[in-house]
């Protein structure tokens, strides 16, 4: 994890661009404060949910 806000955080998938994953794909159950699952330096798996090349933004979701 590179960085953990209030909606999400940001993961390095090793491309340029790190990947979002959202609160709301971080768990089956309501996240209030992804700060309660989630710090910088943690090391999880992740799947793309989408990538938008021309906004240079990618969706990501936690593997369970």
């Amino acid at each position: 994890m590179r960085n953990v806000v209030d909606f999400g955080a940001f993961v390095d998938i090793g491309v340029k661009t790190a990947g979002l994953l959202h609160k709301s794909q971080m768990s089956t159950k309501f996240v209030k404060n992804p700060l309660d699952l989630f710090a910088v330096g943690n090391v999880i798996d992740v799947k793309i949910l989408n990538a938008h090349t021309e906004r240079g933004r990618i969706g990501l979701s936690v593997v369970m």
